[in-house]
């Protein structure tokens, strides 16, 4: 990786140290026109919604709006609502329609202990299977909950192998190629994963150089993991570099990147094995002795179900997802719901939303390569956001989902008067940012809104080692977002 700067080597090491991960073509069809704007009663004022981007001082960003009416569908506002624009994570919004609509406000995600044999004197008499069902939101404690519920059940020794298989979706060893290896938001996915897909790395200066490792933590159990391990090497770049070791994750970290202790989390490559890594240590812990993991390609007919254990409902699987951003949720439950429609790839799962949206809401354009806009070549329009969650929205419960935003000052709120309520999801990628949700106005008046920014020709052009936090992003991002909001006040 190239083009860091020194002064960014210890922030970009403790990025992402906080436990939930927070984190975008040509188009087929032309994407039919919004509804004319309705001049009824005090409609917002277009002439300030140009100020207000104006002075957002975005030069070289499109910026794209729509408000609505939520039960009419009248356009209220709108500047440039057909126009493709990354969505960021935004998308997020579309991914939970698309699970909702497909999987059901019930389903869970079971993930199960298997044996190919009966359980005598304590023994199994065959393989001990860890068996993922693709639940996204899988963590250390349920993994020590499940480990200690093997021990209820009478196990103490296994005759045969100890197994994991993550085959219940498709594995995809990180979700964009295009990011820097090291980021802890793009990590694998898999039908078996853990703690997101994240590892913490953790370092302590000794007299004697840095004691590094690797934990799973999680509230109540932390086990040192020992498929992933750390090098430290005397360098000022990169920061990090990785190698696949077959059953290990071999790392490297520049040791001027370190400061006197601390920790990361780094990305998964092999959820499988750390999963089983974790609990192959959480067993020992209860004195059930098991052999190291190894990988199985598919299930054994005749084994049976030991112990399990299930996720949250949906929903509440959802609401975490967008309140904390995670990437690898999205692309779990994204592509869940396209294997009930028989997509066979995340590739040909991103294409299948896509065209579920579009009959939906009766419109063809959007464009997408994932299911959390982590990949920049994703497009949507305003109009088309703004339709899926006017159309689709409220028989699924997605204002529910969604986060309350929070006006800090009048700043932030640019309007006497402030709205009721407003609810809705954020997307933020270099140099991209977006929101879109549901409000409720100072009078009762319910509203749906997509606002989106994009300087793509700026992201672009970020180099590979810069794209974790590249010069510039941060103050766009910041006043992006206070347009939206001011944009958000002037329609209170």
């Amino acid at each position: 990786m190239t083009g860091l700067r020194r002064r960014d080597l210890l922030a970009g090491l403790m990025a992402g140290a906080a436990w939930p991960a927070l984190a975008e073509a040509p188009l087929g069809s032309p994407v039919p026109p919004a509804r004319p704007e309705r001049s009824a009663g005090a409609a917002p004022s277009a002439g300030l919604a140009e100020a207000i981007i104006a002075e957002a001082k975005l030069p070289g960003a499109a910026v794209s709006y729509l408000l609505m009416d939520a039960k009419s569908g009248d356009v209220l506002a709108s500047r440039e609502p057909d126009r493709p624009m990354p969505p960021a994570s935004t998308l997020k919004a579309i991914t939970s329609l698309y699970a909702l609509g497909t999987l059901g406000a019930g389903h869970r995600f079971a993930t199960r202990i298997l044996v190919t044999g009966p359980v005598r004197a304590g023994r199994v008499e065959g393989d001990l299977i860890l068996a993922g069902g693709g639940d996204p939101a899988l963590s250390t404690d349920d993994l020590g909950d499940l480990a200690a519920a093997v021990r209820a059940a009478g196990v103490l020794s296994v005759a045969g192998r100890f197994l994991v298989w993550g085959g219940a979706l498709p594995y995809l060893p990180e979700i964009d190629r295009a990011q820097p290896e090291w980021l802890g938001y793009n990590p694998a996915v898999s039908g078996l994963n853990l703690n997101f897909n994240r590892v913490n790395f953790t370092w302590a200066r000794g007299g004697d150089g840095y004691r590094v490792g690797f934990d799973a933590r999680a509230e109540r159990f932390a086990p040192a993991v020992e498929m992933a391990r750390m090098k430290v090497v005397a360098r000022d770049l990169p920061i990090f570099t990785y190698a696949d070791g077959g059953r290990t994750e071999d790392w490297t970290v520049a040791q001027a990147a370190l400061n006197k202790d601390g920790s990361r989390w780094l990305p998964v490559r092999r959820p499988d094995l750390y999963a089983g890594d974790v609990f192959h240590t959480l067993m020992t812990a209860q004195g059930v002795k098991l052999d190291r993991p190894e990988v199985l390609a598919s299930l054994p007919p005749g084994a049976t179900v030991l112990r399990g254990h299930e996720s949250a409902p949906l929903p509440e699987v959802l609401r975490d997802m967008l309140k904390f951003s995670t990437n690898m949720t999205a692309e779990t439950v994204g592509m869940a719901a396209s294997m009930v429609r028989g997509a066979k790839s995340h590739a040909a799962s991103a294409r299948a939303m896509a065209a579920w949206l579009a009959a939906g809401i009766g419109r063809q354009g959007a464009h997408f390569v994932d299911h959390s806009g982590l990949g920049g070549a994703s497009r949507v329009s305003a109009v088309e956001m703004a339709e899926a969650l006017r159309l689709l929205g409220p028989g699924a419960g997605l204002g529910g989902l969604m986060k309350p935003v929070k006006f800090k000052d009048a700043k932030d709120l640019g309007s006497v008067r402030a709205p009721q309520r407003v609810a809705a999801k954020t997307g933020t990628l270099n140099f991209v940012s977006g929101l879109v949700g549901y409000m409720t106005t100072a009078a009762g008046e319910e509203r749906v809104f997509a606002i989106y920014a994009a300087d793509v020709a700026r992201r672009d052009a970020v180099p590979p080692g810069d794209r974790e936090n590249p010069p510039g992003a941060s103050s766009w991002a910041k006043r992006a977002r206070r347009m939206e909001l001011r944009l958000i006040g002037s329609w209170a």
